[in-house]
């Protein structure tokens, strides 16, 4: 557990000095639940890249080598990009980054917070993730998308009622972080010791007694892990969470309307069959790239923090699931390289701010050395493949030459399809691990695997987190009432333990006997009334954050399973990727100090 020990900036505390928070910000009261407002469907990440470093020359003088130690030419050279031009970006006011004239105040929804010491002029390559790392998807438009054509799957492909067309999706009600009991049909919410705390049937609550006997009286402990039960991990899953529980209530309230042979797991792998036929036949993708606007958001910063970031001399790296004809889309729409005059035609201006491109990664296998995947190079315009040798280009047979055209990437950044983690090293030369950081949001697929495997630094971003803080912030207070309700519980229960234990063991007159009988009495109702208020304003301040679920990162007092996948894995976390421009490049980043139960009364905090 770490909580900040005194005001200090390297802590990144909620209570440093150094950053100031507007109480009266609109955003500060925001729309309930809208922390839930990022989705995500298509997984994406984006690396980093490494580079030889020659120490007469400093970080801006660096040559790629390839898997036989051969110069590649130049993917990594001098990383500053050209002026940037926001004079196309329509209502949009010039964003405040590190490196700009006039000082930043970081709000404390996209401060950085730091799990483990990291000091960024360590770094030489900063990578990124694509889908709800940098593109950060509207759920109120794109989760609907997804739901919709889950929808439409399950009954045209799959023979399922043709009342689910009439279903509506709740894009605020499924957080992060829960598990889906397949073979039950619950949703739950678990702490970081894996003990249920929040459990629904489809969309009824459990009862207390129900949840112990479910899962609480067992001589095994469950692990809560596939094949049995799916992880929400990841904004996309949101939808198809929801979807899952619309049919158990479905299945339960009309048996007659769903063959006795398909039980909830079978909806479970229904459901997750139909999603991906949404994304086989390119539904979802085509629907974005014809109107990128309506279903990502705008964020102008993206483009100031890759200049910072290569101004400093580090590389920038993307590596995303999606091909390459898709990321162009994206990428197009969030540099905002489209044609002054309103010609939508997309072009390759926004490779100058990375020095490689991975489409079609098929993360996490990515990640593993022993992945086999060939590594081919996209020529860009056409989006033919062609085959390379560890990343050095190969002649086609009955060609002379590779027809390449450097001006349509950029001046330096190539792009590829497929491949793993070992092409990515050899191509970029990464003499060590530690010299990554990659930023991505999916807590399974971008940062355990690449914390776990590779070593990585990583970063996540969790885009629920600005709205969590905020609330932190306004509710301190009531936090602080509520340990004294704890505390006035405590003490009371000591009270009633020493009268039953005098009751019971001292010889006492019977007066005396009468009187301690009658206070225990009255402690007991203390403590039912203490208990009740404890439990309705805990309840109530959950709610605050979420009307059923509740905080994010808390379950009751305990970490949440999902904090606690955050605070194993992720050195950093912030709300957004773009937080990273308000900090300097070469910060060092620090925790703050950890504490266990026995210190809390001992050191001052």
């Amino acid at each position: 557990m770490r909580i900040p020990r005194r005001q200090v900036s390297f802590c990144l505390s909620l209570f440093s000095l150094e950053f100031t928070y507007p109480l009266s910000s609109p955003k500060f009261l925001g729309i309930p639940n809208s922390f839930i407002r990022k989705p995500k469907v298509i997984h994406t990440l984006v690396l980093l890249l490494g580079i030889k470093h020659h120490s007469d020359s400093g970080l801006n003088q660096l040559r790629p080598i390839d898997a036989m130690g051969e110069n590649l030419g130049t993917v990594v050279k001098d990383k500053r990009v050209d002026s940037l031009d926001f004079t196309h970006i329509h209502d949009a006011q010039e964003p405040c980054i590190w490196s700009s004239s006039e000082e930043c105040k970081i709000d404390i929804g996209k401060q950085i917070f730091c799990n483990r010491s990291l000091n960024m002029k360590n770094i030489v390559a900063v990578g990124f993730d694509m889908d709800y790392t940098l593109a950060q998807y509207k759920p109120e438009t794109f989760e609907s998308l997804a739901y919709e054509g889950t929808i439409r799957k399950l009954v045209y492909d799959l023979g399922y009622s043709e009342e689910l067309l009439n279903w509506s999706f709740d894009w605020k009600y499924m957080v992060r972080g829960l598990v889906l009991d397949k073979k039950r049909g619950n949703i739950l919410k678990m702490d970081r010791h894996k003990y249920v705390k929040v459990a629904y049937h489809g969309f009824k609550e459990l009862s207390k007694d129900d949840k112990v006997q479910t899962y609480g009286n067992t001589l095994v402990r469950d692990s809560f892990d596939e094949p049995d039960y799916a992880l929400i991990d990841t904004l996309f899953s949101l939808a198809e969470a929801y979807l899952f529980a619309q049919l158990v209530d479905f299945k339960d309230n009309h048996p007659d309307k769903v063959p006795e042979d398909i039980d909830y797991a079978r909806m479970y792998k229904d459901v997750r069959a139909a999603v991906d036929l949404c994304h086989r036949d390119g539904t979802l993708k085509q629907m974005v790239a014809k109107d990128p606007e309506r279903y990502i958001n705008v964020d102008t910063a993206i483009l100031p923090m890759l200049k910072m970031l290569r101004d400093s001399g580090r590389s920038t790296f993307l590596v995303t699931n999606s091909l390459w004809d898709y990321t162009n889309v994206v990428m197009n729409f969030l540099c905002n390289s489209s044609a002054p005059d309103g010609d939508q035609k997309c072009n390759f201006d926004w490779l100058q701010y990375f020095d490689v491109v991975i489409t079609g990664s098929a993360k996490p296998g990515f990640f593993h050395d022993d992945n086999r995947a060939n590594l081919f190079e996209v020529e860009a315009k056409s989006g033919m493949l062609l085959n390379t040798d560890n990343g050095s280009p190969m002649p086609q047979v009955g060609m002379a030459s590779l027809a390449l055209s450097p001006t349509k990437l950029g001046k330096s950044c190539r792009v590829f399809q497929g491949g793993n983690v070992r092409h990515l090293h050899k191509l970029l030369s990464i003499e060590s691990s530690s010299q990554v950081l990659y930023v991505g949001d999916h807590i399974y697929g971008d940062i355990l695997r690449s914390k776990k495997a590779l070593g990585w630094r990583t970063m996540l971003v969790v885009p629920e987190l600005e709205r969590e803080v905020e609330l932190l912030w306004e509710l301190r207070k009531t936090r602080k009432q509520l340990q004294q309700l704890r505390n006035e519980r405590d003490a009371i229960e000591d009270k009633i333990h020493h009268l039953k234990w005098s009751l019971k063991f001292e010889d006492v007159e019977a007066d005396e006997k009468d009187r301690l009988s009658s206070g225990l009495h009255q402690l007991e109702g203390d403590r039912e009334r203490v208990r009740l208020s404890h439990q309705d304003a805990l309840r109530e301040c959950h709610r605050k954050f979420h009307g059923v679920w509740g905080q994010l990162m808390k379950t009751g007092y305990q970490n949440s399973r999902f904090a606690h996948q955050v605070e194993r894995f992720a050195c950093l976390y912030s709300s957004q990727v773009t937080n990273l421009s308000l900090y300097s490049p070469d910060k060092y980043y620090r925790p703050s100090e950890d504490f266990m139960p026995h210190e809390f009364g001992i050191i001052p905090l």
